[in-house]
């Protein structure tokens, strides 16, 4: 039986620190400790057996590692794992595999950058696939998707989803008080790797406390699946902040995005970006993820800054998508709220449909508060007086303010660890939330204040960083 090194440089670890193992023929170079009593800290290849970091070691990313062969990767709070200057190395968590870095408040896991200069895109980012459903097709097969930015897919490690046998509570393991940093890879124009990047993860997942800073695309991308996530926070990021495709039907609560008023993507960066598909088709699960209580900062403290000129949209809902958000600020983009009808079935027929909610939010200094743009295809009749009228509607609870200061929150555009996302005395975000929609019925808390954050609250600083 032929046997190969399933990875390009792996010759170099087959040492006291390395073991080989067969799986199916293939013989794979697992990076395990040795019989020597040393830790192997180079990660190359796949990891294909269970594997535990240990926090008084830096582990290092040679290239994209897989784990894989329903593997369990556990790291220990306070671990930091870098990605090789020069090797664009990420980590892939497969489908059936699992990670488990459940960090702490005081001994966060830090996945970063080698370098001591580090930049945006100086790693790939963390990539987690699962069994969840999708509307994603791959070679023919409905619900199952290839997940983009050239990871490698010879025996289905890039691959989400199982069509058919999908999985909604599917488990691909805990990210608990980490951070992402500069992590981000191009590996083709709209064919990128993400600070964090989760495709077909399923509801049992638990992702909770999680920052990725200077990514070097989108912060969050969601392609499909049904995992729910509680404080997130995406810290000056390239592209959008909360990406979701291709069926993310998942709950998430208490996030926030603060960017970098001179950075932006010339694919155009914004809050929000949300679609069913590229072609926003009809195909089923349809993406209609729920947000509560975000906070998403654009780049201008007031109306009279510009900033980059790729800055777009807090919120950017498009090709059919029917996403939900409610009791959230969105403030200082140039445009507010997008509806666009552009490509696909129109998306406003999921707000007159009632699938798509906006309600009890805070949109304040938005040069452009409202943006409608009609299907030439499939034209409702809608315009944007219609959009405007809808946010504000007399049940909806929305409040539509004009500068950033209206909103009162501490100090929301420090570049610094200064900053500080909590409402002041006086603030309309200390009150007017609501979570009698049935779409909150599970899954939410219930709190009184609109935003990610309460009076005086600190689940977003210790763990994090923001300088």
């Amino acid at each position: 039986m032929k046997k190969l090194i399933v990875a390009a440089g792996l010759l170099g670890l087959l040492t006291a620190g390395c073991r080989k193992i067969e799986v199916d023929g293939t013989t794979t170079v697992v990076t395990t400790g040795g019989g020597t009593g040393t830790e192997n800290t180079i990660l190359e290849g796949r990891i294909i057996e269970n594997r535990t970091l240990k926090a008084n070691y830096t582990y290092k990313l040679r290239g994209l590692v897989y784990v894989t062969n329903g593997a369990v990767l556990t790291i220990e709070p306070g671990t930091r794992i870098v990605g090789e200057t020069g090797k664009n190395g990420g980590l892939i968590v497969c489908r059936s595999a699992k990670i488990i870095a459940d960090g702490t408040v005081d001994k966060p896991i830090v996945f970063t950058s080698e370098s001591a200069t580090p930049k945006a895109g100086d790693w790939a980012g963390l990539v987690i696939l699962g069994n969840a459903p999708t509307n994603s097709s791959f070679n023919g097969q409905s619900g199952i998707g290839e997940i983009e930015g050239g990871i490698n897919n010879s025996d289905g490690l890039g691959l989400y989803g199982l069509g058919a046998s999908s999985n909604p509570a599917d488990n691909s393991g805990i990210l608990r008080y980490v951070r992402i940093e500069y992590a981000g890879y191009a590996f083709l124009p709209d064919k990128e790797i993400n600070g964090l990047t989760l495709g077909g993860v399923g509801s049992q997942t638990i992702i909770d406390y999680v920052q990725v800073a200077y990514a070097n695309d989108d912060s969050f991308e969601f392609f499909g699946g049904t995992v729910s996530c509680k404080h997130l926070i995406a810290y000056k990021g390239l592209d959008d902040d909360f990406d979701c495709d291709n069926g993310y039907s998942g709950k998430v609560q208490f996030g926030i995005s603060l960017r970098d008023s001179s950075v932006a993507d010339i694919s155009g960066s914004n809050g929000f970006e949300v679609d069913n598909d590229a072609s926003g088709s009809t195909l089923t699960p349809q993406t209609n993820a729920i947000f509560s209580n975000m906070t998403v900062i654009g780049p201008r403290a007031t109306l009279g800054n510009t900033g980059n000129s790729n800055f777009k949209r807090g919120m950017h809902l498009r090709r059919n998508s029917s996403i939900s958000i409610f009791n959230s600020i969105i403030m200082g983009w140039p445009v507010g709220l997008l509806v666009d009808g552009s490509t696909g079935r129109p998306t406003d027929l999921n707000i007159t449909a009632g699938t798509m909610v906006l309600s009890n939010n805070i949109m304040t200094g938005n040069n452009t508060p409202f943006s409608y743009s009609a299907s030439a295809s499939a034209p409702t009749g809608w315009t944007v007086s219609d959009l405007t009228s809808y946010y504000n509607r007399a049940n909806g609870g929305n409040t539509l303010l004009t500068n950033t200061s209206d909103v009162g929150l501490g100090s929301p555009f420090k570049y610094d660890n200064t900053v500080d996302f909590n409402p002041s005395a006086g603030s309309p975000a200390l009150n007017g939330a609501s979570f009698s929609d049935g779409k909150l019925a599970t899954g939410f808390s219930a709190v009184g204040y609109r935003g990610a954050a309460a009076a005086g609250d600190t689940w977003w600083k210790t763990w994090t960083k923001f300088n």
